[in-house]
């Protein structure tokens, strides 16, 4: 008896992201879990389903955590195949995890276990926020850690290079002298400024020595003043790369909108979720020996300040387009395109083979979609 022929069910998309662009009319034909083919909707056929949008799920390069786990926590391979695997459920096919703020050690371990993982479906590469950083806007990180770059760090970066994994450094630029920034970013590290009170031209002095990125715009940031615009002002006037947390509680509506709307270039701001372990996980965790809970949809600590965030990118860029006004198109952009070209990356692309875990659906309301066969 031959095997059976798995299921075709057909898919009509009212809009697709397919050869970088936005397009209207085409049809998708799944079979065992996989995208068999791309076509033109034709006359007369009825779809098994009908979708609003189509297209290769979105890339999330700051993921602290998801599903109960922390890479702090659990700086381990098996801990960044959980985060990468619940992320990919809930509609981000690809994903940076995010080590904050730590010991050394930590940092090793989290070096270590990225290489073990590297080739798993959907890791990216790694992220590494901290510990580099200005104390006096440390956020949510333990001031006790943060420290000037030295050579065990210098060390993980060359380690991870030569593994030919992808990295983002999150570093005060203020704090980091030009010699240090450019050896870093000949390693072919990406180099983010962020929890920085840098002057604008501290920042210059910063993207001139190899800074090509801001790690969540406006957050753990002084704001711009009329005579000092500052890292903040610098950022939205340079051409490098900047994420932002579209969430609601990290930023008002109105200031993404002028952060998006201010940029010299195109094609350079990105969404980001800062997702912690919250996301498809409990509603609490343990970072720093301090509980983090959902409150009203915003992830605090115990003094009631902003710890990280509880979002998913899909709902990121819902907010962009329903509540900040931005097209569906540029939103689009920013959740799935953007963040793989800061990392000097390929953009994903729809393409024959492709597993449904990597494929993003959405709704009328850009409600994710559950794909099925």
């Amino acid at each position: 008896m031959s095997p059976m022929t798995p299921m075709t069910l057909l898919i009509h998309a009212d809009l697709a992201w397919h050869d970088e662009n936005l397009h209207s009319g085409l049809a998708f034909e799944l079979s065992g879990g996989r995208l068999q083919a791309i076509r033109p909707q034709r006359e007369g056929e009825t779809a098994d389903r009908k979708v609003h949008f189509l297209g290769p799920a979105l890339t999330d390069i700051q993921v602290n955590g998801s599903g109960g786990v922390m890479l702090n926590s659990q700086p381990t391979a098996d801990a960044i195949a959980h985060i990468v695997a619940t992320q990919r459920s809930l509609g981000t096919g690809w994903v940076m995890p995010t080590l904050i703020t730590c010991e050394a050690e930590r940092m090793e371990q989290a070096a270590a276990a990225a290489i073990d993982a590297w080739g798993l479906a959907g890791f990216l590469g790694l992220h590494i926020e901290g510990p580099h950083l200005n104390v006096l806007r440390k956020g949510t990180h333990n001031p006790a850690f943060i420290r000037p770059v030295d050579d065990t760090t210098l060390a993980i970066l060359e380690k991870l290079r030569a593994a030919g994994i992808p990295v983002m450094l999150t570093l005060a630029p203020e704090m980091t002298d030009a010699a240090t920034i450019r050896r870093i970013a000949d390693m072919g590290v990406i180099i983010s400024a962020g929890h920085s009170a840098a002057t604008a031209a501290e920042t210059r002095n910063g993207l001139d020595a190899g800074v090509t990125c801001f790690t969540h715009l406006y957050n753990a940031m002084p704001p711009m003043q009329s005579r000092e615009p500052g890292i903040l002002g610098a950022a939205i006037n340079s051409d490098a790369y900047a994420g932002i947390i579209v969430d609601g509680h990290h930023v008002a509506w109105d200031m993404v909108g002028l952060a998006c709307r201010a940029r010299p270039l195109p094609d350079r701001m990105f969404m980001v979720s800062d997702a912690m372990a919250t996301i498809g996980g409990p509603d609490h965790f343990e970072l720093y020996g301090e509980t983090i809970r959902v409150e009203k949809g915003a992830l605090v600590n115990a003094a009631g300040s902003l710890a990280g965030a509880h979002i998913d990118l899909v709902t990121c860029l819902a907010n962009a387009v329903q509540h900040v006004g931005l097209s569906f198109r540029d939103a689009y952009r920013m959740a799935a395109v953007i963040p793989a070209m800061a990392m000097r990356l390929s953009p994903p692309a729809l393409h024959v083979g492709m597993p449904l875990e990597e494929i993003l659906m959405l709704d009328p309301a850009l409600k994710r979609l559950a794909p099925t066969t």
